[in-house]
């Protein structure tokens, strides 16, 4: 039976899901229980039709998501804490990590690599190899770097208990944590592989537009930003609903790199996801706030 795309994420001692109309949050609280919290949603798409084009459509499910997440990662940390977050706070450190990773990721390559093209003798063609494997050097580090601390490791626990539940679900199972266990904890519409995917376009991309100041192609690599997130989110679709080979050779390193964004969730994790994403696709367990 087909269903229909669910998609989520990880959040502190919790996991969040989302449906194309509904957003629901599971934290395990530090008394033992279970809380759950579900809102209706009504994406950009619905509100603009011109949004629902291709490319389009994945800048404003990427905007979405954002929303989502944050809205969620906050919430979550509210519930542990029983303290409210100001949304000055929660605006911050959103601003702060995106200026993180798109300097870190997208800027700094660019500016480093920028020294060697004083270098008459090295091919332009070179210069964006480069440019692109110091890209993915980076996004491999952070990731290698996150797996040092104990609460990133144990989110990333929850990142896979998300993804199990969601495979338990497509594939017809019993939603309880055992079936949910024997599930991988890999899937091709993870943001790991989405990102991956930016990073390996944007070497593509670049190349077909690199002016020779620096200062222009750093604004040209801001400015192309969500070209790269509209085209990662249509191949990111193509590599999930396809099984040609091409397809899944698109999709292997992404799979392969959630090897360091996921871990094995134990049972009462996987519980949590569950609750998560009965809220979502289960009517008789829809609650909202």
């Amino acid at each position: 039976m087909k269903r229909d795309a669910i998609g989520g994420q990880a959040v502190l001692e919790g996991v969040m899901m989302r449906s194309r109309d509904r957003q629901a949050l599971a934290v395990r609280a530090p008394d033992g229980n279970i809380i759950t919290e579900a809102v209706e949603l009504r994406p950009l798409a619905q509100r603009w039709p011109l949004l629902r084009l291709p490319v389009l459509r994945g800048v404003a499910a990427l905007a979405d998501s954002l929303a989502g997440a944050v809205s969620s990662l906050g919430r979550s940390a509210q519930l542990l804490d029983e303290e409210e977050i100001p949304s000055w706070q929660l605006a911050a450190a959103v601003a702060f990590a995106l200026v993180l990773v798109i300097g870190l990721f997208f800027l700094l390559p660019a500016a480093l690599v920028n020294v060697l093209r004083s270098a008459k003798d090295v091919a332009p063609v070179l210069l964006n190899m480069a440019e692109g494997l110091l890209r993915i050097v980076f996004f491999v580090g952070y990731l290698l770097l996150g797996n040092l601390s104990p609460d990133i490791r144990r989110t990333f626990q929850y990142h896979g208990a998300e993804h199990k539940a969601i495979h338990c679900w497509e594939q017809d199972l019993p939603l309880t944590p055992e079936a949910a266990a024997g599930c991988s904890r890999l899937h091709p519409r993870c943001g790991t592989s989405f990102l991956l995917l930016i990073v390996v376009l944007s070497t593509l991309l670049f190349s077909l537009f690199n002016p020779a100041a620096l200062g222009a192609r750093l604004l040209l690599r801001l400015a192309m930003l969500p070209v790269l997130a509209g085209l990662g989110y249509e191949l990111t679709r193509w590599t999930a609903k396809s099984n040609s080979l091409a397809a899944r050779l698109a999709r292997a390193p992404g799979l392969l790199l959630q090897k360091l964004t996921t871990r094995e969730p134990d049972l009462a994790q996987l519980e949590v996801a569950l609750a998560a994403l009965g809220q979502v696709v289960d009517p008789s367990q829809r609650e909202k706030i």
